[in-house]
């Protein structure tokens, strides 16, 4: 019980920790995002960027070299994708991929997803949030249909990993379908149970890494397999392929790197992007979908 509690402990520092500084230039950055998104009615993506850290460019460069999806039946039920960010980060913080991911995927399915980004302590409010887009009919409940038409995908790192399978239970409470979750060094929080996928999960995959003080969740099962398919545990190692964590302050990037280096990890979001990809073309139309073969590439 000692060791768990002074686990928990250090597990605190680190997620304070990683909140950190944020670089001036980035901060100058930041503003002359809101002045272009002010003009253009959108914020600027991570891949137009020019005074962005390196090191959170390099995180999404795959991702930006992807060519433009075709959203061709605007008709087609939109797509909720939520995503929560671990520790104690805040949901509009510039410094995390998770979030910068968001502001990509809202410019690559323009309106063919609706994207939100959450702290993972305030569930409540993404709540209320994914039931108001589900309510169609604007009449402040949600019927059995519009539940039922329900299309969503969860994915958070560390903590907003652990989030994302306690928020994806939640919404099985209610009797809501979720598409896929998307598990990055899940961090289980106090309280919560991130092994298990609730059975309103269609799909269901987990990254990890094993390296450093902090290292996510090895293995997620489905609580009911027939109804939950897990796309795979796949294991990221970067003893031999280090990653730039300049955008995070020293104390972390120095003592938990590994935790980092996931989340900054390019093929992370690129792997990300092909399943949600995926997803959203099967709105529409029927495609391959990754699968174990495809996201193993990855897992080295």
């Amino acid at each position: 019980m000692k060791d768990l509690r002074y686990r928990n402990f250090i597990a605190l520092l680190f997620a304070v920790a990683a909140m950190g500084l944020t670089a001036p230039h980035f901060a100058r950055a930041q503003a002359m995002s809101l002045a272009a998104a002010a003009t253009v009615h959108r914020a600027p993506t991570i891949c137009e960027e020019t005074l962005a850290p390196l090191s959170l460019k390099d995180a999404l460069r795959q991702v930006c070299l992807r060519q433009p999806v075709a959203m061709a039946d605007a008709s087609a039920r939109k797509t909720i994708i939520i995503g929560f960010v671990g520790g104690f980060v805040k949901r509009d913080d510039q410094r995390h991929p998770e979030v910068q991911f968001a502001t990509y995927l809202r410019d690559r399915y323009a309106s063919g997803a609706d994207v939100e980004v959450f702290s993972n302590h305030a569930w409540r409010t993404a709540l209320q949030e994914v039931e108001r887009m589900l309510d169609t009919d604007d009449d402040g409940t949600l019927s059995a249909g519009e539940k039922q038409q329900a299309r969503i995908i969860i994915y958070g790192h560390s903590w907003g990993a652990s989030e994302t399978v306690a928020f994806a239970r939640e919404l099985g409470q209610k009797n809501i379908p979720v598409l896929l979750t998307i598990q990055l060094d899940s961090i289980v929080k106090p309280g919560q149970q991130d092994s298990t996928i609730p059975p309103n999960v269609a799909s269901a995959v987990n990254f990890y890494q094993s390296e450093g003080f902090l290292h996510g969740r090895r293995k997620i099962l489905a609580a009911d397999p027939a109804r939950t398919k897990i796309i795979g545990n796949f294991q990221m190692t970067y003893r031999d392929h280090p990653i730039n964590c300049d955008n995070y302050p020293w104390f972390p990037r120095t003592f938990n790197k590994p935790h980092h280096e996931i989340e900054n990890d390019p093929r992370i979001w690129d792997q990300l992007t092909s399943l949600i990809d995926a997803e959203l073309s099967s709105a529409q139309a029927t495609v391959p979908r990754p699968g174990v073969s495809e996201a193993s590439q990855f897992s080295h």
